[in-house]
C-alpha cells in the first residue's frame, strides 16, 4: 500500500479522498491551525503545523516518513480567477516550494492540484522543466469535477508524475473513466436538503444568483452570503421561483457539495469553515485521481497513450503537452 504524505493539506479533501481509494496516508502538514485542528478530529495519522517555505526543515520531517507519493495543493490565490491573478502577491511561490520539495525527496509518485488558471503562467512552465530533469513522467489534465462524482462544477488543474516514466501515461484512464452526464445535487444527496432552490452570492449582479438541486453546483468559494434584500431575479435565474423561499445553503451543506461525508467533524468559526470548505479538494474527486493511479499501477503503461480532442469534462492543457514533448 502505498505511503502518502500531504502537503498543504487543508482540512483534508485530499487525504480522505486517497484513503478511501486505499492508499496509506501517514503525515499531513499545514500553516493554518484552523484547519489543522479539523484535520486532527477526522484522521488517526499526524499533522503538523510546518511552515512550508522553510524547505529543509520540512524535507527533513518529510523524509523519515519514506513517502511513496507527496500530494498537494498548494494555496491556488495568485492564479485564481476568483482573485487578482497577481504572482507577485507571494502565495504562488508557494508552488515553487512545493516542486522543490518533492524534487528534493524524489518520492515515486506525485500529485499536484491548482486552478485551472495555473497552465497560463511562467511558474507552470518551470516546474515542469524542474520535474522533468529529475526525471517525471507527467500527466496534466484539467477536470470538471461533476464528471468525476461530485454535484458541483468545479473545474480543477491535476499534474501527476511518476518517476522514471513517460508523458502523459495516465490520460486514456483518466478519460475513459469521466461519466457521460454531469452529476446533479439531487442525483448526489436527493431530497435531504429540503429545498428545489438556493442562494449562491454571485460576484456581480449581472450573474445568476439562483440555482437548481437539478444542475450541479456552481464551484463552491470560501465565502457564504445570504440573499440581500434588495435581490432582482436575474434573466439567467430560473423561472418561477419566490424568493421568499429561497435561502443559501448552510456551511454544512457546503461541505457535502465537496463530498465530505456527513460523519466528518467540522468545528470553528463560520468564516473559518466556510474557508476551509472552499479551499478543500472535493473528496470525490481525490478519489477519482487515486483510483486512476491505482488502475494504472495495476495495468502498467500503455503502449501508445493515446491524445484526445479536447471537451468540457476534460482538458489537457496544450501549452503543458508541448513543453512534454521538447
Amino acid at each position: 500500500m502505498m505511503r502518502c504524505v500531504d502537503l498543504f493539506s487543508g482540512c483534508g479533501g485530499l487525504s480522505l479522498g486517497f484513503e478511501k481509494a486505499g492508499f496509506n496516508v501517514v503525515a499531513a502538514y499545514d500553516h493554518w491551525q484552523p484547519a489543522i485542528d479539523v484535520y486532527k478530529e477526522n484522521f488517526s495519522h499526524p499533522i503538523k503545523n510546518i511552515d512550508l517555505t522553510n524547505e529543509n526543515n520540512a524535507i527533513e520531517e518529510m523524509s523519515c516518513h519514506n513517502p511513496d507519493m507527496i500530494m498537494g495543493g498548494p494555496p491556488c490565490q495568485d492564479f485564481s480567477s476568483a482573485g487578482k491573478r497577481d504572482i507577485s502577491l507571494g502565495h504562488a511561490d508557494l508552488t515553487y516550494h512545493f516542486a522543490n520539495i518533492v524534487c528534493a525527496i524524489k518520492p515515486e509518485w506525485f500529485v499536484m492540484e491548482n486552478v485551472e488558471q495555473i497552465k497560463k503562467s511562467v511558474i507552470l512552465q518551470e516546474i515542469i522543466s524542474q520535474f522533468t530533469d529529475k526525471g517525471y513522467g507527467l500527466s496534466s489534465v484539467i477536470l470538471d469535477a461533476s464528471y468525476c462524482g461530485v454535484p458541483q462544477a468545479r473545474r480543477r488543474f491535476f499534474m501527476t508524475g511518476h518517476l522514471g516514466d513517460k508523458h502523459n501515461q495516465l490520460n486514456e484512464i483518466f478519460r475513459a473513466r469521466l461519466s457521460s452526464n454531469p452529476m446533479t445535487i439531487r442525483d448526489y444527496l436527493g431530497e435531504s436538503l429540503g429545498v428545489d432552490f438556493y442562494y449562491r452570492h454571485p460576484r456581480n449582479y449581472n450573474r445568476r444568483g439562483i440555482f437548481s438541486i437539478d444542475e450541479p453546483s456552481p464551484t463552491v468559494r470560501g465565502v457564504n452570503r445570504p440573499i440581500p434584500s434588495g435581490y432582482k431575479i436575474n434573466i439567467s435565474d430560473p423561472k418561477g421561483v419566490s424568493l421568499s423561499e429561497i435561502r443559501p445553503l448552510t456551511t454544512i451543506e457546503r461541505s457535502y457539495l465537496q463530498t465530505f461525508p456527513k460523519t466528518f467533524k467540522f468545528h470553528g468559526t463560520k468564516t473559518n469553515l466556510e474557508q476551509m470548505i472552499g479551499n478543500a479538494v472535493p473528496v470525490e474527486l481525490a478519489r477519482y485521481l487515486a483510483e486512476s493511479i491505482k488502475i494504472y499501477c495495476n495495468k502498467g503503461a500503455l503502449k501508445q497513450p493515446t491524445l484526445f480532442n479536447l471537451d468540457e469534462r476534460f482538458e489537457m492543457p496544450n501549452k503543458v503537452l508541448s513543453l512534454y514533448s521538447r
